[in-house]
């Protein structure tokens, strides 16, 4: 019961620092909700939308589950897609996942946990699909890394074959999709490179995004640019 008090207290805390800080803080975010994102992540207690992008309540609509995987049977994600899409009008989705994901793990390892292994399924198809690069490997925490890796990509690429996003690009509306992960041990975002803004440009960019990420797994070496500079060098 102390945690839940303590739960209370500091929400009382935290709402008194908005209002000093910004008397109408709380007003203003009742009137409207207009942010430009949707975040799609994984339901990790670690990785927190807003917080990791430095953003603030009402600025990032938010759908996380074990492993940030977007399939076209979960009608509970693709119904938030469809809100942030069509209602809300944002601008981008940011398909993110992170290193060291317990649920890619439980894939790769063929663990057996119950229920969720039918969910854990759909990672295990993006690990078989990619057998020969997650083959090429230098050892087992590339490995993941890469599987990591994949199974953003793999997301992006979904969200980019939905109607929702198919029907929205089709009536020339401005929206893109990108793959980024989140690096838990120093708290830096990566873009993976499959940012696609039309349906056009989304065979290429996955494969560039694939071959990518096949060559650093296979060098055993993740250097990826963080997002800042990738930007600032487009």
């Amino acid at each position: 019961m102390r945690v839940l008090k303590d739960i209370f207290r500091k929400n009382r805390a935290w709402a008194q620092g908005e209002t000093e800080r910004d008397p109408n803080f709380f007003k203003d975010l009742e009137a409207q909700q207009s942010p430009e994102i949707l975040w799609i992540g994984c339901a990790d207690s670690r990785v927190p939308a807003n917080q990791i992008m430095g953003m603030s309540p009402g600025e990032v609509f938010v759908h996380r589950n074990i492993a940030n995987v977007v399939v076209h049977s979960d009608f509970n994600c693709l119904s938030v897609l469809e809100y942030a899409v069509a209602i809300l009008k944002v601008r981008h989705v940011i398909v993110c996942g992170h290193y060291g994901c317990g649920g890619v793990k439980a894939a790769m390892e063929n663990h057996k946990l119950g229920l969720i292994d039918n969910w854990l399924r759909h990672i295990k198809d993006v690990r078989s699909k990619h057998e020969n690069v997650l083959a090429a490997c230098a050892d087992n925490a590339t490995e993941l890394d890469t599987l990591c890796e994949l199974n953003v990509i793999e997301q992006v690429h979904n969200v980019c074959h939905t109607t929702i996003v198919q029907d929205a690009w089709d009536r020339g509306q401005e929206l893109a999709v990108h793959g980024w992960i989140y690096r838990l041990k120093d708290g830096l975002l990566n873009d993976l490179g499959s940012c696609v803004t039309h349906s056009d440009e989304l065979s290429e960019i996955y494969r560039l995004a694939v071959d990518s990420t096949k060559e650093a797994g296979s060098s055993g070496i993740f250097h990826r640019t963080d997002l800042e500079k990738n930007h600032e060098n487009k």
